[in-house]
């Protein structure tokens, strides 16, 4: 079995059959009209929903995890985050403030009320809480929607230069086309419930 993601056979409602790999190292953009099952498709690849079908991870199969274990590997980070401590410091467990800087924040962000950070700011901050897990596989759902430019190319560097130096596999919705060519190596559509490589 070839490391990376892989999926065989999803299905999630009106979504798939679908079968996609995705390798160490390779971001895999994907668009489509609203509704077309793009946040159900990472929702099933994280097991958050019940669906057919099997996701592997470097060939293990996600129902030889522990769910919890899985989502660590499997990281998926929604359109809009959730918050459940007053302080942002509450949802780490300590945090290399290497990646803080490189994402625009100081050391001084984990005394911050949640309540008090922008849209923006949350997405950025969900997206490095989401990293401490160490996985070896990310699903963005448009994580850069909320961000100004600067910010939008601190996001696309650092993911960037964690699947070229850690071998990440990416699986990002997008509906940006310049951002796909940009960050994305290989590019699909998704309508009526079917994936379509672009050239």
């Amino acid at each position: 079995m070839a490391p990376g993601l892989t999926i065989k056979q999803l299905r999630r409602l009106h979504v798939g059959p679908l079968d996609l790999e995705v390798a160490p190292g390779e971001c895999v953009t994907l668009a489509g009209p609203s509704g077309s099952g793009k946040t159900l498709l990472l929702r099933a690849i994280a097991d958050l929903d019940e669906h057919e079908g099997e996701v592997l991870l470097d060939g293990v199969p996600s129902g030889a995890m522990r769910a919890h274990e899985w989502r660590a590997k499997v990281g998926l980070l929604a359109a809009e985050s959730q918050w459940w401590g007053e302080r942002i410091g509450d949802h780490f467990a300590g945090l290399d403030e290497g990646l803080l800087e490189r994402l625009g924040f100081g050391a001084e962000v984990m005394g911050w009320e949640v309540a008090r950070c922008s849209t923006g700011e949350r997405q950025r901050l969900a997206l490095l809480r989401l990293l401490q897990n160490r996985p070896r596989a990310l699903l963005l759902d448009e994580p850069t929607a909320s961000l100004d430019g600067e910010n939008v190319a601190r996001v696309e560097r650092l993911i960037e230069e964690l699947r070229r130096e850690a071998g990440l596999a990416v699986l990002w919705v997008s509906h940006d086309p310049a951002q796909a060519q940009r960050v994305a190596t290989r590019y699909f559509r998704i309508d009526v419930g079917r994936l379509q490589e672009v050239a």
